[in-house]
């Protein structure tokens, strides 16, 4: 199947098609780190950048790494949370998007490099993610932010970790978010959505590869899973949720997950933004630095994220 693409996206297919196909795991994430690097861009002066470590539950040492804009009042806070299939990735390769968000929308952003499945399965990445904002929340003045003015966002993976951690903090009393902001996220393990055919072989991702994260993620319970933490589509209660904002992908399996997320939401009676890039892939937002729509698109998300923080 051919795709109409947005010339934007086409220097990110070429880079990933000019990658050794893996032949396992330890392969895919070597490829998948030498891509996102090859396409990462430097900070600028105005943001500072520093690794640290949080000590999450029974003692496991959680790496972040922290976006800080110049500036010494406290700042709001996002904690973001990176792509990958839940199988890959880590600070390093969602470095642009990491201090993109800070730079565009003032906060100081909190990178998580939680772990990987198949190696550490569902609810690990989850607790992770949870421990670095109750962290960020209990100890502001590490990070010199307001911890009344917290947010979640991520993208892919990411994005349902973000979903998944607004229902957490709702489930177990905070910490309270302002916003939430899931960059095509997966939501679903079904994976029965038109969308799934109409994209299976789109570039950037595709319906088989969204099936292998799943099992890599849930196991024996993929593509059943009634979990909401775990897939937050099959929640049967989206009310009191932050507001949020969902950024989708036209050509990318995961869009309906986005648009059915959305819509729910909004039955919930939360406040939900949505914005659909036409003519990209599962991915795009990497292409925002040089790509004038894509930053665009981007810049939606950041916007949101600021008004809801100020």
């Amino acid at each position: 199947m051919t795709f109409d693409l947005h010339p934007e996206v086409k220097p990110l297919i070429e880079a990933r098609a000019a990658l050794p196909a893996g032949k396992n795991l330890e392969e895919d994430r070597a490829n998948w780190s030498a891509y996102a690097r090859a396409n990462n861009v430097a900070p600028p002066s105005s943001i500072s950048v520093e690794d640290r470590i949080v000590e999450g539950r029974g003692g496991i040492r959680i790496p972040v790494r922290v976006y800080s804009p110049l500036g010494e009042e406290p700042k709001a806070g996002i904690a973001y949370f990176h792509g990958g299939g839940f199988v890959k990735g880590d600070c390093d390769t969602s470095d642009t998007t990491g201090w993109g968000l800070a730079a565009e929308t003032g906060a100081v952003v909190v990178s998580v490099d939680y772990r990987l499945a198949p190696e550490n399965k569902y609810p690990a990445a989850l607790d992770d993610c949870v421990d670095v904002l109750v962290h960020m929340h209990d100890q502001p003045a590490d990070y010199g932010i307001d911890p009344l003015k917290l947010a979640v966002a991520g993208d892919s993976a990411g994005g349902n970790l973000a979903a998944a951690t607004a229902l957490w903090v709702r489930e177990n009393g905070g910490p309270t978010l302002r916003a939430q902001g899931l960059i095509y996220p997966c939501l679903t393990d079904r994976l029965e959505f038109s969308s799934y055919k109409r994209n299976a072989t789109a570039p950037g991702l595709t319906t088989s590869s969204m099936r292998g994260y799943w099992i890599a993620y849930l196991g024996d319970m993929a593509g059943t899973s009634t979990d909401p933490m775990a897939t937050p589509l099959v929640s049967d209660d989206l009310s009191d949720l932050p507001p949020a904002f969902i950024l989708v992908a036209e050509h990318d399996p995961l869009i309906d997950d986005g648009i059915e997320y959305a819509a729910k939401l909004m039955r919930a009676g939360v406040e939900t933004s949505f914005f659909q890039a036409n003519r990209m892939i599962h991915g795009f937002v990497r292409a925002r630095v040089t790509g004038p729509d894509s930053a665009s698109a981007f810049g939606r998300l950041s916007r949101f994220l600021r008004e809801k923080l100020s």
